[in-house]
């Protein structure tokens, strides 16, 4: 049971709730004018694989470094800089008139976005016990479905009353909006003084880490880390697909058009999905640990009941009815983001604070490197296929039984990450 002395802690997940809302609205424009832009512009499905493959590259050499610079500078700091920085790169997109700007738009955003998962896993590890951070990172990351499901209701909108230009411009401003709010309110929990001390205790009750090293190279020589990046590498690629190439689907195989009225009813339907996926998959684990699993069982039974989930998304491209399809999809992406909460929070469960952001954003580099591959992968099928989508859902059917398997072979126990210590 959640305490009652204090629940400023929730505020923070808030913040990183909105973050992550708009995180995901950038993410997600593109995908939903691409039809719009594909006619303007001339574009092929390779042309538009480009423009996605340059967002996945820039996120990968991101995520590279900045976990690590978060480690170093801190989450308020971090979060801010890039924050600001996506905002930037998100306005630019309004300025490209090329496959080629297009291109170097999403480069830029990449490599600014990067620092949004690092920076709020950082920050859910350091304002939330064990038994509630699979929660409170569910609960978070269902703002990216939050993003995803309400950039369809304004940027047709938007669109149709002054240019597509506008939906970047728009989203580009509210991201300022927010580093706003989150300088006034975040700070670190023992320097926070609108925290109770009640509820600063509850938030440290798991037992401190020891005086520790972590050079960014040796966290490579860690089964905690190869489990939680080879798991990304494998999942992650299929929540790409489904932000870049869903809409692009129900318009080529339903022939939905990219409007509020009809594009916008499955998209919301399918991110509400979603977010309810989000928030229930890491209620799952979180409700078994407290009622008295470990939180080995906890975890990866949540994250085996999301896997068995996904399975049925590969016969969204034979069916024949549109709301058939929107199920089959939504079902698959809200299992993505209930294994995904899990799997962000097994990264806290198994390595010491001062590493989370690295190991974060190691294992997000190896997922937007699998979102490159994907991207490719995609293009050329579609492109070679005449637009049948049989191949990436067979694929993503069977992906999270794989990452789950390769996390329970490297880490059957989810044993904690041991480095030296500082007097070693």
């Amino acid at each position: 049971m959640i305490i009652t002395t204090g629940k400023y802690r929730w505020v923070i997940c808030a913040l990183l709730f909105f973050a992550a809302t708009i995180n995901y609205m950038d993410r997600q424009i593109i995908g939903l004018l691409k039809p719009i832009l594909a006619a303007e512009f001339g574009w092929t499905e390779i042309d538009y694989s480009n423009v996605v493959f340059s967002f996945q590259l820039a996120y990968a050499v991101g995520l590279l470094a900045v976990g690590g610079l978060i480690d170093r500078i801190g989450v308020k700091r971090g979060f801010s800089m890039a924050v600001i920085l996506w905002s930037i790169a998100a306005a630019a997109h309004g300025f490209a008139r090329s496959v080629g700007g297009f291109c170097a738009a999403r480069f830029g955003l990449g490599l600014a976005e990067a620092g949004n998962f690092p920076a709020s896993i950082k920050s859910v590890g350091e304002w939330f016990p064990k038994k509630e951070r699979a929660l409170a990172t569910g609960l978070f990351n269902s703002g990216t479905n939050v993003g995803a499901l309400v950039t369809p209701l304004f940027v047709p909108w938007l669109a149709s009353t002054w240019g597509w230009p506008m939906a970047f411009y728009v989203t580009g401003v509210s991201g300022v909006a927010w580093v706003l709010l989150w300088w006034r309110f975040y700070s670190d929990p023992e320097r926070q003084p609108r925290l109770t001390p009640q509820e600063l205790a509850y938030i440290r009750s798991d037992p401190p880490d020891p005086p520790q090293k972590h050079p960014w190279l040796e966290l490579f020589g860690h089964r905690q880390t190869w489990a939680f990046a080879l798991a990304k590498f494998v999942t992650d690629p299929f929540w790409w697909f489904y932000l870049f190439w869903i809409p692009p689907f129900l318009n080529d195989q339903f022939h939905v058009k990219v409007d509020a009225r009809e594009m916008g009813l499955p998209v919301l339907t399918i991110y509400t999905m979603a977010s309810i996926g989000s928030i229930g998959g890491g209620w799952i684990s979180s409700r078994l640990i407290k009622h008295g699993w470990t939180v080995n069982a906890g975890r990866k039974t949540a994250m085996l009941v999301c896997a068995l989930a996904v399975v049925p998304i590969i016969f969204a491209s034979k069916v024949t009815n549109l709301w058939s399809a929107v199920l089959l999809i939504g079902l698959a992406a809200a299992a993505h983001q209930g294994f995904s909460a899990n799997l962000f929070t097994l990264a806290s469960d198994t390595v010491p604070r001062k590493a989370v952001s690295s190991v974060v954003g190691i294992g997000g580099m190896a997922g937007a490197i699998g979102g490159m591959c994907i991207s490719k992968v995609v293009g050329y099928v579609l492109e070679a296929t005449g637009k049948n989508y049989l191949v990436p859902f067979l694929m993503a059917g069977f992906a999270y039984l794989l990452g789950l398997l390769i996390i329970h072979l490297l880490l059957p126990k989810l044993e904690p990450m041991k480095v030296k210590t500082e007097t070693e």
